[in-house]
């Protein structure tokens, strides 16, 4: 099964309308994107909590790691560069974290609010090597840009 972007899109944008608590934003991204796709093993949001400093937000799929600093792992990567990270095979990327053994590669992309302050990253892993696309990335970036910023 490959995402329908449109209407995933469309379905998180409606259910977010009118929103503004983070915590809640994120458990309904969370919940729609982990469905909508068999590639996606564990989703969730790592949120900045302090000074270069991530901690586990909503999620689904198994136990993640409960803190993250911004000077390891893909996830401290994304937050770090605030750049989005597109990892084929994780076992490449210098400083991997291995929060679950199943995780092959993964997409980590940074949260903005509307101010452009960092509000943590989405985490989505596969425990498929290569799952991800620049498609999954352009896409995720969209959902994410509407629904915080």
């Amino acid at each position: 099964m490959k995402v329908d972007y449109p209407n995933l899109n469309q379905v998180i944008v409606s259910l977010c309308e009118g929103e503004d608590d983070v915590i809640s934003l994120m458990a309904s991204v969370v919940c729609e994107v982990h469905h909508a796709d068999d590639r996606f093993d564990w989703t969730g949001f790592y949120r900045v909590t302090g000074p270069e400093m991530l901690k586990i937000g909503p999620y689904q799929g198994g136990h993640g790691c409960l803190q993250i600093p911004f000077s390891r792992g893909v996830c401290g990567a994304a937050a770090r560069e605030g750049k989005t990270q597109l990892v084929p095979d994780v076992d490449q990327f210098p400083g991997h974290i291995a929060c679950a053994s199943s995780t092959r590669s993964e997409l980590v992309l940074p949260v903005w609010d509307g101010n452009g302050v960092l509000l943590g990253v989405f985490d989505i892993d596969s425990d498929q090597p290569n799952a991800f696309t620049e498609t999954d990335a352009t896409e995720m970036a969209v959902i994410l840009a509407q629904v915080f910023g």
